[in-house]
C-alpha cells in the first residue's frame, strides 16, 4: 500500500505525461516535499520562460516619444515665462515715465499753460516710442490676453496720462479707437497687432479722476473758478457714464473700487466749486481780483498791510 503523502507526486506525475506541452511554456510545477532524510533540494517556481518574456514589449518602449512631447511643453512654457518678465518689465518703465508726464501736466498755470502741454505732449511721444514700442513687440502677432496682467498696470498708466494731455489741450476725452489707431504704426503689417482692450482703458479712464481733482483743486487755488467747474461738468459725466457700464462688465473688483474712489474724487471737486461759488466774495483777492484784499471776515479789519 502506497503511502498517501506520495500519492499526489504520482498522480501529478501521470498527469504531466499525458497533458501536451505548448512551446515556451513551462508548467507551474510545485516544489516536492522532502523526504524524510531531507535528499529532495528545494526548487524555485518559474511562471514564464524567456521566449515568452521576449514575446512581450518592455514597459519602457514609448519613453522617448514621451520625454519629447514633455520637453516641448517645458520649452513652451519657459519662453512664456522669459516673456512675461520682459513684458513687467517694460510696463514698470511705462508706468514710471508715464507718472512724469502727469506731474509735468501739474506743473500748467495760465502763464505757462503752451509750455507745459508741448513738454507733456512730446515725453508722452517718448513713452510711445521707447517703451509703448517694446511691448507691442513682444506682443504683436500672439494671444496677448494670456499675459495682460503682466502689463496691464502700464497700460492702464498711460491711457491716464494720454487722457489728461488730451483734456487740458482740447477738453475732451481721448477715446480707445484713437489710441489704439496710433498703435499701428508702432506694429509690423504682417502679423496681428497689440491692441488695448476695453477693460484696461476703461480704468485708466477711472484713474483720470483722481488726477482732474488734483487740477481742479489747483485750478481754483490759481483763480481759475470757470476751469474748475468745467473739469467738475466733464469728472461729473464720466462718473455718470460708467455707472451704466460697469453693472455689463464682468464681475471686475478693481473696477469697483476704482468707481467708489471717482466718487470720492467728483464729491471734493462738486465741494470745492461749491464752496467757492457760495462764498466766493470772501475769497476775492485768492480768486485773483485786483481790488485790494480785505481781512474783515478774519476779525482784523486793521491788520497791519
Amino acid at each position: 500500500m502506497v503511502p498517501l503523502r506520495f500519492a499526489h507526486l504520482r498522480l501529478f506525475s501521470f498527469l504531466s505525461m499525458a497533458a501536451p506541452q505548448q512551446p515556451g511554456k513551462t508548467l507551474l510545477r510545485p516544489n516536492p516535499s522532502p523526504s524524510p532524510a531531507g535528499s529532495v533540494p528545494k526548487r524555485s517556481r518559474t511562471m514564464a520562460t524567456d521566449a515568452a518574456a521576449a514575446a512581450d514589449p518592455p514597459a519602457s518602449k514609448g519613453c522617448p516619444a514621451m520625454k519629447a512631447e514633455f520637453a516641448k511643453h517645458a520649452e513652451y512654457l519657459n519662453a512664456l515665462n522669459d516673456k512675461r518678465e520682459r513684458l513687467v518689465k517694460a510696463s514698470r518703465d511705462i508706468t514710471m515715465n508715464s507718472k512724469k508726464v502727469i506731474f509735468q501736466v501739474h506743473r500748467i498755470s495760465k502763464v505757462n499753460k503752451e509750455e507745459v502741454l508741448c513738454k507733456a505732449e512730446n515725453d508722452l511721444a517718448a513713452v510711445v516710442n521707447q517703451y509703448i514700442g517694446k511691448l507691442v513687440k513682444e506682443l504683436q502677432g500672439t494671444d496677448f490676453w494670456k499675459l495682460r496682467r503682466a502689463y496691464t498696470f502700464g497700460v492702464q498708466e498711460y491711457v491716464e496720462a494720454a487722457t489728461l494731455c488730451r483734456f487740458c489741450k482740447t477738453g475732451t476725452l481721448l477715446t480707445l479707437a484713437e489710441i489704439n489707431d496710433s498703435l499701428l504704426a508702432l506694429s509690423d503689417k504682417s502679423v496681428e497687432p497689440l491692441q488695448i482692450n476695453v477693460l484696461d482703458y476703461l480704468l485708466g479712464v477711472a484713474d483720470l479722476s483722481g488726477e482732474l481733482m488734483r487740477l481742479a483743486i489747483g485750478r481754483i487755488s490759481d483763480g481759475e473758478v470757470e476751469y474748475a467747474k468745467k473739469i467738475c461738468a466733464f469728472v461729473r459725466d464720466i462718473y455718470r457714464e460708467l455707472t451704466l457700464v460697469v453693472p455689463l462688465m464682468d464681475d471686475n473688483n478693481e473696477m469697483k473700487k476704482k468707481m467708489e474712489v471717482m466718487l470720492q474724487s467728483v464729491v471734493k471737486i462738486e465741494n470745492a466749486c461749491f464752496s467757492v461759488h457760495v462764498r466766493g466774495s470772501e475769497y476775492i483777492p485768492l480768486l485773483g481780483s485786483s481790488a485790494d484784499p480785505d481781512y474783515s471776515f478774519f476779525g482784523a479789519s486793521d491788520f497791519d498791510q
